[in-house]
C-alpha cells in the first residue's frame, strides 16, 4: 500500500511563500512520475506541476516562474516551492504518484494520492 502525506499548507498574504512536502511510503517504482494538483472550491482539480524520474518538470502556465517542483528520491519525498503567491492560488493541494515513468496533467491517470493540504492566500 502506497501512502502519501502532505504537509506545509497554511495561510499567507499575497506575495508570500509556502513550501509543500509530500512524504511517500510503501512500495512503488522510484522512477514514477509525481505531481501536484490543486482543487479550489467549486472548481475542477487542476494539474499544477509534475516531475518524472529523471527530474524533467512541467508546469501549468499560471504558476510558471513562481512554483518549483522537486523530488528527493533517496527520501521518497516530493516538494512544491511556491513563491509570489496570489489569492487565486488558494486551494487544497494534493500530491500524487502516477505509477509509471510518463507524466500527465490529467489527474485521472494517477494511482496514488495524498489527503490534501489547504493553502489560503489573502489579498
Amino acid at each position: 500500500q502506497v501512502q502519501l502525506v502532505e504537509s506545509g499548507g497554511g495561510s499567507v498574504q499575497a506575495g508570500g511563500s509556502l513550501r509543500l512536502s509530500c512524504a511517500i511510503s510503501g512500495y512503488f517504482d522510484g522512477a514514477s512520475c509525481m505531481g501536484w494538483f490543486r482543487q479550489a472550491a467549486g472548481k475542477q482539480r487542476e494539474g499544477v506541476a509534475d516531475i518524472d524520474g529523471e527530474g524533467k518538470t512541467t508546469y501549468v502556465d499560471s504558476v510558471k516562474g513562481r512554483f518549483t517542483i522537486s523530488r528527493d528520491n533517496a527520501k521518497n519525498t516530493l516538494f512544491l516551492e511556491m513563491n509570489s503567491l496570489k489569492p487565486e492560488d488558494s486551494a487544497v493541494y494534493y500530491c500524487a504518484v502516477r505509477g509509471i515513468y510518463l507524466c500527465s496533467r490529467s489527474w485521472s491517470v494517477y494511482a496514488y494520492w495524498g489527503q490534501g493540504t489547504q493553502v489560503t492566500v489573502s489579498s
